[in-house]
């Protein structure tokens, strides 16, 4: 699903006051109503007490919506919004009795819609978040939250505005092979972090991201934003602070070779365009037709806590997975795959050359696979449902994918001017305040309080 709203342009736009809310459809969809008031969303009073879930978007993170379709379970699918009749169609099979239409303010302006999940491209998501919010759904933002600083800001200050509840999806928080780092550095098993090393090895980067909108900045910035968020968050959980200061390097060095196979302006992408067989790298075809992101960059990072960190992003490699190595002043850790089978490894008992044995190994844990992503979507979807009804403490952070885009943002800037360091914008305090007190009111103000910044003191909200 796309968005008529221009790339980076003003967020939150909202359609004119006397457009008219769109019908849904089939007959029998929920009809559409006043927005319900803001700060008080509906909870359903039905005997199955499902929340009922409108979809914008059903695209490659559709996955999601089947997630939270879960009939007599606590949720279903009871609308879906997107543009491409195709998608529509298969809507209809997907989520049998949900209303499908093309568009999504049939879903935000409908009493019968509890909560939202916006699921399109990066670009569009300050726009329908905003509209979401001021309507009084409580939405699931895809990740990363929108792709510049400024939507990003404007979809937090909706929240605090309407005090309607905002989730974001970042999904890595909920990976068992990151809750089993985190939960070794929070016990102590390193000491405290100084330096967190990351390598992303992004195999089949030149499906995922050089087919589509993805390989266009103008939809995403650059992938040091799109893919790198989902790291940058990491790095920051594990590390306890957010970055400061970042420098970056980089290039299109594979996917922009002046032979390379692309697509003619609005030709769809070819079948087989995701497949095993894709190597190597340089015999990619159907291409996007527009190629103006980086394929490999490297990023310097300081965080506000003191700690240094370095992130690392390669489109060509033929292994897809993500390396964590995070060092304490008592130990180090680091990851063998991320997936099912992988451990972790810690050496913290003494000092030695090169030793392949650990001093301690942990499995990770083996829950079932979905969508790549080591089962954390249905734990991401878990929470997402029961922070829509009754609010509290999530694993996840608005603020905290803020700040990833903000460092991501920053950390294409510098690598597009040839390395120069940039500083990475603060969050205006308000907004730090309201979401550490996990999106409710009050929180504790006064001038016998510290002053409220972005620091460690929003980093579990």
């Amino acid at each position: 699903m796309t968005s008529s709203q221009p790339p980076g342009g003003p967020a939150c736009g909202a359609h004119p006051a006397n457009a008219p809310a769109p019908a849904m459809h089939p007959a029998s969809a929920p009809g559409a109503g006043a927005p319900h008031p803001a700060n008080a969303p509906t909870l359903p009073q039905r005997p199955d007490d499902d929340l009922r879930i409108g979809v914008i978007g059903l695209g490659l993170r559709g996955s999601l919506a089947e997630t939270a379709h879960r009939p007599g379970a606590g949720a279903r699918v009871t609308a879906v919004a997107d543009l491409d009749p195709a998608v529509r169609a298969e809507a209809a099979t997907r989520f049998p009795g949900a209303a499908v239409t093309d568009d999504h303010r049939a879903i935000l302006g409908s009493a019968d819609i509890d909560a939202v999940l916006v699921l399109t491209p990066d670009h569009t998501h300050a726009d329908l978040a905003c509209e979401a919010l001021r309507a009084g759904k409580p939405v699931l933002v895809e990740k990363p939250l929108d792709i510049t600083v400024e939507r990003c800001d404007a979809i937090l200050r909706a929240a605090y505005e309407t005090g309607t509840r905002l989730y974001v999806g970042h999904n890595m928080r909920h990976m068992p092979v990151v809750r089993l780092m985190r939960d070794l550095i929070t016990r102590g098993d390193i000491g405290e972090v100084k330096t967190v090393w990351v390598r992303h090895f992004v195999g089949h980067g030149g499906d995922f991201y050089f087919k589509d909108w993805h390989a266009e900045r103008r939809y995403t910035t650059g992938l040091l934003l799109q893919k790198a968020a989902h790291d940058l968050d990491v790095l920051h959980w594990l590390a306890g602070g957010y970055t400061r200061q970042v420098q970056a390097l980089g290039d299109l060095m594979v996917y922009g070779a002046p032979d390379a196979d692309r697509r003619a302006p609005g030709e769809p992408k070819a079948a087989g365009w995701l497949d095993d067989d894709n190597w190597p790298p340089r015999s990619q075809r159907d291409l996007n037709p527009v190629i103006d992101v980086e394929d490999v960059s490297l990023v310097n990072l300081r965080l506000d806590n003191g700690v240094l960190a370095a992130y690392q992003q390669c489109h060509f490699t033929p292994d897809y997975w993500r390396n964590y190595t995070v060092i304490g002043d008592a130990g180090r850790l680091e990851n063998f795959g991320d997936g099912p089978g992988a451990v972790v490894k810690v050496w913290n008992a003494r000092r030695s050359g090169h030793r392949p044995e650990a001093d301690a190994v942990h499995p990770v844990p083996d829950l079932q696979d979905n969508a790549f992503h080591g089962g954390a979507d249905p734990l991401l979807i878990d929470e997402f449902l029961r922070f829509a009804r009754d609010g509290g403490p999530t694993d996840t952070s608005p603020v905290a994918a803020r700040m990833a885009v903000a460092a991501g943002a920053q950390a294409t800037a510098s690598l597009r001017d040839g390395g120069t360091p940039r500083t990475v914008p603060p969050l205006d305090a308000d907004l730090a305040a309201y979401f550490a007190a996990h999106q409710s009111r009050p929180y504790r103000t006064g001038p016998d309080q510290p002053p409220r910044t972005n620091s460690l003191a929003v980093l579990d909200d």
